[in-house]
């Protein structure tokens, strides 16, 4: 069985399909057993299960915390 893949708040992930609005990266702004995210071309957001994400996602595309003025494990205002 795999490791399960870890995710941050500001994670920007490729998924393997495009969003109905031609984007397909998304960043990540909720953790939990459901991940929040934000399409990065529509601001749409959605939540996924955990396990859903890992199969969709094709790779990083940027890694870490970008929340500017954040404490480390907030949730992303909005």
């Amino acid at each position: 069985m795999a490791e399960p893949v870890t995710f941050e708040l500001g994670d920007v992930v490729q998924l393997r399909k495009a969003h109905p609005c031609g984007g397909d990266t998304w960043q990540v702004v909720r953790l939990g057993a459901e991940i929040g995210l934000r399409c990065e071309t529509c601001e749409r957001r959605v939540l996924l299960p955990r396990a859903e994400l890992e199969r969709r996602m094709r790779r990083f595309v940027q890694r870490g915390t970008d929340l500017p003025g954040a404490p480390p494990g907030a949730e992303a205002p909005g």
